[in-house]
């Protein structure tokens, strides 16, 4: 991905951007979600204008799969953004998610128990690029029942509002991705985590130049996977490990699109060992 004017901004990445910005008002507090190997290069720099001074939990997924994450989580506090690290698939921090934005909403939800109003349930919205798990983390939070709640004032029977907790209803949002990426670096990354479809860029350079990061900064996690000798070239290490996994067309030439696709899928499911890419 040499291209640093890479563009990708379908429609239907408008038509979120649009929801937000029409459905802010409905909400107490934006639960911004984050890759937690690469918790700055998955961060939307459209959020800041689009939600302004609304109160934001940063949401750290995938922690299971990160090196650093305390280092990661102090970053965001010291910045006075409040952060709490989450694995939503097996579940791991998710009661602190649920503490900490009850926490936060709790100014808002105040006011109408302050003047007499009925008390009612904290309202959240989940935010976030392509891929960070914005799926499986609203799986995790309702269970299995995506109970839609209707009759709330201002809010249409089209909207989907699923409970996730006693006390705390969750405005369901699709998510967003930057309109153009300037900086090649972070394209790349978000290219290595999924956030970016394989189909629009050349795949090659990218996970080569994945391996050659791995290779400087966790190399443990190829050495064991692979059983193969680290070298500081990707176009190496691809044939070292697309030769050691049988990745070979009819003539002992290596097929060299199952190698690439071998290592971003096992990339992506954490197989490589825990990184930090940022």
């Amino acid at each position: 991905m040499q291209d640093n004017s890479l563009n990708w901004f379908p429609g239907h990445m408008m038509k979120a951007q649009s929801l937000i910005q029409e459905n802010l008002s409905l909400v107490d507090l934006v639960i911004e979600l984050l890759d937690a190997r690469i918790p700055i290069s998955s961060q939307n720099p459209l959020l800041n204008e689009l939600i302004g001074s609304k109160p934001r939990l940063i949401v750290l997924n995938k922690a299971d799969l990160a090196a650093n994450v305390d280092s990661s989580l102090k970053i965001f506090r010291d910045n006075d953004f409040p952060a709490v690290a989450v694995d939503s698939v097996k579940g791991s921090g998710i009661k602190n998610l649920i503490a900490l934005a009850k926490s936060l909403a709790k100014p808002k939800t105040d006011k109408f128990s302050k003047f007499g109003a009925k008390p009612r349930s904290a309202r959240v919205m989940i935010v976030g690029i392509p891929n960070v798990g914005k799926s499986s983390l609203i799986n995790r939070l309702a269970g299995m029942n995506h109970t839609k709640i209707e009759n709330k004032p201002g809010v249409t029977r089209a909207k989907q509002w699923i409970k996730i907790a006693e006390g705390l209803d969750l405005l369901d949002m699709p998510g967003i991705l930057y309109p153009k990426f300037d900086n090649p670096d972070v394209a790349l990354k978000l290219s290595w985590i999924y956030a970016i479809s394989d189909e629009i860029h050349d795949l090659e350079p990218t996970v080569c130049k994945l391996l050659e990061v791995l290779a400087e900064k966790f190399p443990a996690g190829l050495i064991e996977r692979y059983k193969i000798e680290i070298s500081t070239d990707g176009h190496e290490l691809l044939n070292k490990i697309g030769l050691k996994r049988g990745c070979i067309r009819k003539g002992g030439v290596l097929d060299v699109d199952k190698a690439l696709r071998l290592v971003l899928s096992e990339f992506r499911a954490g197989k490589l060992g825990k990184v930090m890419l940022d």
